[in-house]
């Protein structure tokens, strides 16, 4: 098992991962709502793409911890 939790390390990932997770979280809904906007989609198709964008944008805030987690380790 590993040491104790590295309380400064995970504040700063917290807020790393909210900040830059609001930024993706907003740019994969604008997307996803102008493209079926612009590809003149029915309402049903806009929202599946929608969906689809934000959850690729949830896979990057994901990513974005691991890396994050890597850089500064949680655990001493």
């Amino acid at each position: 098992m590993a040491g104790r939790i590295n309380r400064a390390n995970l504040t700063t990932i917290i807020s790393a991962a909210i900040l830059v997770g609001t930024e993706i979280l907003g740019a994969a809904l604008a997307f996803g709502w102008a493209m079926g906007s612009l590809l003149d989609l029915g309402e049903t198709a806009k929202d599946v793409l929608i969906g689809v964008s934000l959850l690729i944008g949830a896979y990057g805030i994901w990513r974005f911890v691991q890396g994050a987690s890597r850089i500064e380790p949680i655990r001493e």
